[in-house]
C-alpha cells in the first residue's frame, strides 16, 4: 500500500524524517507507523521520530530528527550550524541543537547537545532549513563557548574570508548581547579603526605587553618611505626590530602579499619582524612580551622584562629559551 502523498511530500523536505505528529497528521496511524518500523521499511530514530528509509541517515536528516525530538522552537545552533552555513568543514561528534529557555527537556537525546536561549526568537534565522541560528549568532555562540582565544580568530575569520558574513554585521550582533566571553579581544578584532594609530588592538600591545613587561618604548605607526610608502605598526628602530599587529580578516589577498613584500624588505635590511594577531595580544600577553623581549636582547637591548604580576610567565619562558638555546650549543 502507498504512503500518503503529504506523507511523502513532509518527508522529502525534511531529508526522509518524519514526526509522529507529522505522520498522523499527513494521514498514517499510529498503528500503521507501528507496522512500518517493525517490517524494517522504516526506522525509529528518537522516541516519537521516525526515517522512512532504511540505512544510514545523512547529516541533514540527524539534524531533522534531532530538531523533531527536541520540539517546539528548536533550531540547529554552534558547530552544527556553522556546519550547515558553511562556516567550517567538520560538523563534530554530536549535533548541537538550541531550544527556548522557557522549556527543559526532561530526557536527553542520544548525539545530540542542547543549549538553552532566552534570545532565540530573535537570533533564528527565519528561512532557512533545518532551522538555525542566523550566521552571525551562531559565531558568537561559538566563542562564548571556547576557553581558547585562538578559536575566536579563528571563528571570526572563517566566517569573514568565507564570505557568509561581515564584522560590520558582527559588530551589530555584539551589540545586542548583554554578556558573551571574550568580549573586549572580539570588540577590538571587529573595530573599524584597527588600522589606525590608536587601535584597540595596538593599545591592547602598549598596555599589556610594552608597558606592562617594561619592555622599551616603540615607535608607532612610523611611516617608511622608500619605492612605495608602508607603515609600521611598532618601530624598534634602535634594535632593527618591527612588530606588525595584524588582524587577520583586514590581512587577506593583496593585503596579505603587501605584508609579505614588507616583511621581505626588512629582513633584506638586517630588520626582524615579528606578527602578532587579536588571539596572542589579547589571549597570551605575557608569552608575546617573553617572545618579544628575548629578541629584543639578542638584538642588543640589555634590559630585563619585568613579570606583570605574581602568575606572570615572561622570565620563567626567556630562561627556559636560553636554557635550550645552551643545550642545543
Amino acid at each position: 500500500m502507498e504512503l500518503p502523498s503529504e506523507v511523502t511530500a513532509v518527508a522529502a523536505q525534511q531529508h526522509g524524517v518524519l514526526g509522529l505528529d507529522q505522520a498522523v497528521a499527513a494521514g498514517l496511524t499510529q498503528r500503521r507507523i507501528g507496522w512500518l518500523v517493525r517490517s524494517g521499511r522504516w526506522q525509529r530514530v528518537h522516541a516519537r521520530v521516525y526515517a522512512t528509509t532504511t540505512g544510514p541517515l545523512s547529516f541533514h536528516a540527524l539534524v531533522w530528527a534531532a530538531i523533531l525530538r527536541a520540539g517546539r522552537g528548536a533550531v540547529a545552533s554552534h558547530q552544527t550550524a556553522a556546519y550547515l552555513d558553511g562556516l567550517c568543514d567538520d560538523p563534530g561528534p554530536l549535533v548541537h541543537l538550541t531550544v527556548p529557555a522557557d522549556r527543559h527537556l526532561r530526557s536527553r537525546i542520544d548525539g545530540v547537545r542542547v543549549h538553552y536561549a532566552h534570545r532565540l526568537a530573535r537570533t533564528r534565522h527565519p528561512s532557512r532549513v533545518p532551522p538555525r541560528t542566523r550566521t552571525e549568532e551562531t559565531v558568537l555562540d561559538l566563542i562564548d563557548a571556547t576557553r581558547r582565544p585562538q578559536d575566536v580568530d579563528t571563528w571570526v575569520t572563517s566566517a569573514c574570508q568565507r564570505r557568509r558574513t561581515t564584522p560590520e554585521r558582527l559588530a551589530d550582533a555584539l551589540a545586542l548581547r548583554k554578556k558573551i566571553r571574550w568580549r573586549p579581544m572580539l570588540e577590538s578584532m571587529l573595530s573599524d579603526v584597527a588600522e589606525g594609530a590608536q587601535s584597540p588592538l595596538e593599545l591592547r600591545h602598549l598596555r599589556a605587553v610594552e608597558r606592562a613587561h617594561a619592555l622599551p618604548r616603540g615607535h608607532r605607526q612610523r611611516r617608511v618611505a622608500g619605492r612605495r610608502v608602508v607603515w609600521v605598526d611598532v618601530d624598534y628602530d634602535q634594535y632593527l626590530l618591527r612588530v606588525e599587529l595584524d588582524g587577520r580578516v583586514g590581512h587577506v589577498g593583496e593585503g596579505r602579499f603587501r605584508d609579505r613584500r614588507r616583511d621581505n624588505r626588512a629582513t633584506a635590511h638586517g630588520r626582524a619582524t615579528l606578527r602578532y594577531g587579536h588571539a596572542d595580544v589579547f589571549g597570551d600577553p605575557c608569552g608575546v612580551a617573553a617572545e618579544q623581549g628575548r629578541v629584543l636582547q639578542d638584538r642588543g637591548w640589555t634590559g630585563v622584562p619585568r613579570p606583570c604580576g605574581i602568575d606572570c610567565p615572561t622570565l620563567v619562558i626567556i630562561n627556559r629559551w636560553r636554557r635550550r638555546g645552551v643545550a642545543s650549543g
